[in-house]
């Protein structure tokens, strides 16, 4: 083991390719990008598992390059879930963010472990990836390799048809076929999870509850939102009652409410009112809860 050897460039790459989507999810001047969408994807589809596979597998011969990508494949498939379904215990819960945040976080810590482990290992043992040797593979391989003019049309043919399915697919992600119109309207407890709703109050006392709206109505919409107690208002902050977004951009924050009269088993209500119509909710939730009187 050296002390003067470079970092490995796959493994300098992933971790640039992270941080540098976190800089356009997270970057609001940015999260309207195209790549944006792009990156996430890149992100969530791979490179957990690369790091992971890098980590498990650090010597040369571990695993063929074929193999490499497959072995990513399924580990990525593997990781994403169990992330995922941690996340939804804590008190992030799965949103956008921390489950950016997540994935970085376990990519960039494989990555070390990768590193660390390649280290351990002679130069002319670890798995690297030189990007000139791999130019000149294919050269020779593809280019300077005899073959005959049928097997040269059928690898023209693969290679176009490869080209045209990656075509595709980019045009697919980047222009996705508009869905039915719709605004998500969610409440969470005070520590971001569907659980430990306020319930029980003495009359006077607050509450605090998560309010949150996205917005998939392709285009920009003015909401107004409302908070009832056995069909009474009760008063919420005046900018909180309106709400304006762009489409495919979301908004949460804590909405604090206080039960003005007592009573058992009354129905709270958060409703959600769009522009075009004033008089009905357009969404609503709701939660039971009992009031007793002050001691």
């Amino acid at each position: 083991m050296t002390g003067n050897r470079k970092f490995p460039m796959d493994l300098l790459i992933v971790a640039g390719f992270v941080f540098i989507t976190n800089v356009f999810v997270l970057v609001p001047a940015l999260s309207d990008s195209f790549l944006r969408t792009y990156m996430g994807i890149f992100l969530v589809l791979f490179l957990p598992g690369y790091a992971l596979a890098g980590a498990i597998f650090p010597a040369k011969n571990d695993l063929e390059g074929i193999e490499r990508v497959a072995i990513s494949l399924g580990l990525n498939i593997a990781v994403v879930p169990i992330i995922g379904f941690i996340l939804n215990y804590s008190a992030w819960g799965i949103r956008e963010t921390p489950l950016l945040i997540g994935l970085s976080i376990f990519t960039l810590l494989m990555c070390a472990v990768a590193y660390y482990r390649r280290r351990l290992l002679p130069e002319t043992e670890a798995f690297g990836i030189s990007f000139k040797t791999c130019f000149f593979n294919m050269k020779a391989n593809v280019l300077e390799k005899p073959e005959s003019k049928a097997d040269k049309i059928i690898a023209l043919i693969l290679i176009l048809s490869i080209l045209a399915s990656m075509g595709s697919l980019a045009y697919i992600i980047g222009h996705p076929k508009e869905g039915e119109p719709f605004t998500e309207f969610y409440v969470l407890g005070t520590n971001g999870t569907t659980a430990d709703y306020p319930t029980e109050f003495v009359q006077g006392e607050k509450g605090t509850v998560i309010i949150g709206i996205r917005n998939h109505e392709y285009r920009p919409v003015d909401y107004t939102m409302e908070v009832r107690l056995e069909n009474r208002s009760l008063p919420i902050p005046e900018n909180q009652k309106s709400v304006s977004l762009e489409h495919n951009m979301s908004w949460e924050e804590p909405i604090t409410f206080t039960p003005l009269f007592e009573g058992e088993n009354m129905k709270l209500e958060f409703l959600l009112f769009k522009e075009t119509e004033k008089a009905v909710p357009y969404r609503s939730l709701h939660l039971w809860i009992n009031v007793t009187e002050e001691a």
